[in-house]
């Protein structure tokens, strides 16, 4: 079964973020999607750390010790671009200041509860961080995830068994098998990525789905080479 690497995930949300959004890149492999933005669109970067106006990823060689993201990664600030307080970010956040946020999961329910901060495990630290912040403060939230766990169970649940981050937040589903729709009559694949047809992905997903891919029909393999936009 063909699936998506990480790169090609975020190229594909990439191409869903319009000209002049204000986004911000959730921690872990949605900071990827910033390396994807086009050139030609002015898209606002933030970063919960107090930056807006962030780059993509700087060539090995130029990193500055002092230019990161929140996930403490080496970023690059565009023209125009500002630093400010750590208390002025998360009122951008709280504030519904941000069109979009791309968030990483361990599990989406089907009614786009989003649980990506912790799984329960007794020893485990926990920080949720500005996660919650961001799903219920921005706009639209994307989830970025693999469809499926390394135990080959679907992170799409009915409910979800590890501690909710935020409730019915979810907008879109990306995973490196589909695009789900998170809508108030289910879950609605708009694209399917890999050579698997509907029934399959049904059968590997924890809940029901409904197909609006058009007859069946799949985007190309390749995210920058899909032929389709989801709607």
């Amino acid at each position: 079964m063909k699936r998506l690497t990480r790169d090609e995930m975020a190229q594909r949300v990439a191409r869903d973020i319009p000209e002049g959004a204000y986004v911000n890149l959730g921690i872990g492999v949605p900071t990827l999607v910033a390396n994807h933005l086009a050139a030609d669109k002015e898209i606002f970067l933030h970063s919960e750390n107090g930056l807006l106006g962030m780059g993509p990823a700087p060539a090995p060689g130029e990193e500055d010790d002092e230019l990161i993201n929140a996930g403490k990664q080496h970023v690059t600030l565009l023209t125009g671009g500002a630093f400010f307080h750590h208390a002025d970010s998360f009122a951008m956040m709280r504030g519904g200041h941000l069109d979009y946020c791309v968030l990483g999961a361990f599990q989406v329910s089907a009614r786009g509860d989003l649980a990506n901060w912790h799984t329960g495990a007794p020893d485990a630290i926990p920080a949720v961080g500005g996660a919650m912040d961001l799903a219920i403060g921005a706009n639209q939230v994307f989830v970025m995830m693999e469809h499926l766990t390394k135990q080959g169970e679907s992170k799409i649940v009915e409910r979800c068994a590890y501690p909710v981050t935020g409730v019915g937040c979810v907008d879109r589903i990306y995973t490196d098998l589909a695009v789900i729709d998170v809508t108030p009559d289910g879950l609605v694949v708009r694209e399917i990525f890999s050579d698997i047809d509907f029934p399959t992905l049904q059968k590997l997903t924890g809940v029901p789905l409904k197909d609006a891919t058009g007859a069946g029909v799949r985007a190309d393999t390749q995210a920058g080479n899909a032929s389709t936009r989801a709607a």
